[in-house]
């Protein structure tokens, strides 16, 4: 791949990082939403912002993965399990 088209992926999957990141923030500002699940929820936002935690693919990865432990909490509602299956989406799309 050229340097041209890896800054093209490495752009794109930043914007993908950043709208996640955002749905996540939105997400644990909702004070309708039980305490545990919102703490899990920045928990996940923190880890995601980390980059130490490695790539941009890496951490994607590792936040499907917190993600799908968090939507299997029986108590959470419908529309938020939505909107991270929605992240989860997203993250799905990053790729090097």
């Amino acid at each position: 791949m050229t340097s041209t088209k890896k800054e093209v992926k490495r752009k794109e999957n930043e914007d993908r990082l950043s709208s996640a990141i955002s749905t996540l923030d939105n997400i644990s500002k909702n004070t309708n939403i039980q305490r545990n699940i919102r703490n899990m929820i920045k928990e996940l936002f923190f880890a995601l912002k980390d980059e130490k935690g490695g790539s941009v693919s890496v951490r994607a990865a590792n936040a499907i993965s917190m993600l799908d432990t968090i939507t299997q909490n029986p108590q959470m509602q419908s529309h938020i399990r939505t909107m991270l299956w929605q992240v989860v989406s997203t993250l799905e799309s990053i790729r090097e």
